[in-house]
């Protein structure tokens, strides 16, 4: 039996070079998270190489413990009010021209967190208004109010995931639920955002409930 040989593209690279450095000292040197390190993401490598990096707001562990996931749970630390300045000066530094902002679930505080949210965007839009803002936010807990702090700040693009279709909603996310992400996706769309969503393959979803998805 013949085994076929792997594309190049699977194995990550080390992560090396003068703008990983670069990304990594601004990240320590603003006391910021990101995901890429919070969540072991493999393509950090390549993400910092070029000089860029998703930041994740409201501190580096969840309230949630999602099988899927690599972020630390726990209780997390008091909220840190210089965050929002100091992701905008981030960005600036980065120079990007779109920046991707992220955050733990923060279901302790009455707001999820919301109010960050929307200081943060507002802060990265202040301080480089020619730079397109997505967020990837957490479902609020269905929380239409709160969700709403964050869409009042007007980021260019609103972004929640599903993370899987809806029959393994509960093994692989048990504090969230498929309809209720479908309703925070719906009300941000019905505000006139532009919208997205992703799921993850390869967890034992079959092809038809992707496409229903």
């Amino acid at each position: 039996m013949t085994r076929e040989r792997k594309p190049s593209w699977i194995r990550a690279k080390l992560p090396s070079g003068p703008g990983f450095e670069q990304v990594r000292q601004l990240v320590d040197d603003n006391q910021l998270h990101t995901v890429c390190e919070s969540a072991r993401c493999p393509n950090m490598g390549e993400c910092w190489s070029r000089g860029t990096a998703t930041l994740m707001i409201l501190g580096n562990v969840c309230t949630r413990a999602c099988s899927f996931c690599a972020v630390e749970t726990g209780r997390p630390p008091e909220l840190d009010l210089g965050e929002p300045a100091r992701a905008a000066e981030a960005v600036a530094k980065m120079n990007l021209r779109h920046c991707v902002l992220t955050s733990v679930a923060r279901d302790e505080l009455p707001d999820g967190g919301a109010s960050v949210w929307g200081a943060t965007i507002r802060a990265v839009r202040h301080r480089n208004p020619g730079t397109a803002i997505e967020v990837l936010t957490p479902d609020f807990q269905g929380d239409l109010n709160a969700l709403d702090i964050v869409l009042d700040a007007e980021p260019d693009i609103f972004n929640h995931n599903l993370e899987t279709v809806e029959r393994l909603q509960r093994p692989i996310r048990k504090a969230s639920t498929y309809e209720r992400s479908l309703s925070v996706l719906r009300h941000a769309k019905a505000r006139g955002f532009v919208i997205k969503s992703g799921i993850m393959l390869g967890i034992g979803e079959r092809e038809e409930e992707i496409r229903q998805t």
